[in-house]
């Protein structure tokens, strides 16, 4: 297949709104030694790609300025040491950046295959929040089956995916949402309890759902005040993992519960970790998760999609706070 030499790409502009990401025609990348080139076919739109539009994530050193942290195409060209893909395999990746274009390049250990029967719109859903749940959630977290957890946000990416996750290893989960709709569809996807913030106490409900004890694990992209809140609805030995500070990331929290109690607070991001710990969570997801994507247990909850050149208006839906699930920008 003859490569063209430029591409169609959405940029960010100068830092802003949505208002700020421009359609612009770029080089087509090549793939370097162990790097593949995949023609994107969707791309996932995420809270990180908003933050960087916003001048407050700065890509790493080695990424492409370009927005877009995950998506799905076709192999185009492999690099030099390539031996896992080849030009025409159906791939969905972790991306470090680019994924707003025709075309990018990623590490080979970070692409996983499209599950069977599955669309590109849908897989293009899958890996940064895959990836972040499964490294946070059960790596990190160290979730087992018979446990209890509690996710924020729980009609988003994140929490959508978490919810179905943490199910189907066999926890208990519970999770909080804004609306009457958004509990219904947390409890649709396997929630024991869909606690609405807004006009509820989650700490005494999950105390009172679980005797008392609290939860084993929490996990958390609000921060501000639900840091201090989240321990006190924690377990002994429970574990308090943080992914963003929607709210904050300023809390007063006293240290002597966390010690008489033993608990662990920890936390992440996914995009500065280094390649081989991305290498390590995929082949995780394709041996433990893919399996049960492909048996329909679990899979993306889709909020809606976008061409490629509306990708303001996909920023506009996304910090509307009314999606739930997943937002993706189809690439003609």
């Amino acid at each position: 297949m003859k490569l063209p030499e430029n591409m169609r790409a959405i940029e960010i502009s100068k830092p802003g709104g949505p208002e700020v990401l421009l359609p612009t025609t770029r080089p087509v990348p090549v793939p370097g030694p162990g790097e593949i080139l995949i023609r994107l076919e969707a791309a996932g739109v995420n809270r990180p790609d908003a933050l960087q539009r916003a001048g407050a994530y700065a890509p790493p050193p080695t990424a492409s300025d370009l927005p877009g942290l995950e998506g799905a195409g076709v192999v185009a060209a492999i690099g030099p040491g390539v031996s896992r893909w080849q030009p025409g395999d159906a791939v969905c990746a972790l991306l470090p950046g680019g994924g707003y274009a025709e075309f990018c390049v990623v590490n080979q250990d970070h692409a996983l295959p499209i599950p069977a029967g599955m669309s590109m719109v849908k897989a293009a859903a899958l890996c940064e929040t895959y990836f972040t749940v499964w490294t946070n959630v059960f790596m990190r977290g160290g979730l087992q089956g018979g446990e209890t957890f509690l996710v924020h946000g729980g009609s988003s990416g994140i929490g959508t995916t978490a919810i179905q996750l943490a199910r189907a290893f066999g926890a208990r989960v519970f999770t909080t949402a804004g609306s009457a709709e958004k509990c219904d569809t947390c409890r649709a996807l396997g929630a024991e309890t869909a606690i609405n913030y807004k006009d509820e106490d989650y700490v005494e409900i999950v105390k009172a759902a679980t005797d008392g004890r609290g939860v084993d694990l929490i996990l958390d992209m609000v921060g501000g005040d639900y840091i201090p809140r989240n321990i006190k609805a924690l377990a002994n030995d429970g574990r308090l993992v943080m992914i963003a500070f929607l709210g904050g990331a300023v809390a007063e929290l006293n240290f002597a519960q966390i010690m008489a109690r033993r608990l662990l607070v920890t936390g992440s991001t996914l995009r500065p970790q280094s390649d081989l710990a991305k290498a390590e969570i995929a082949e995780d997801l394709r041996a433990h998760v893919w399996p049960l994507i492909e048996a329909g247990t679990i899979g993306p909850v889709m909020d809606s999609t976008f061409k490629l050149n509306d990708a303001a208006d996909a920023h506009r839906r996304l910090e509307s706070a009314g999606h739930i699930g997943k937002i993706v920008m189809e690439i003609d």
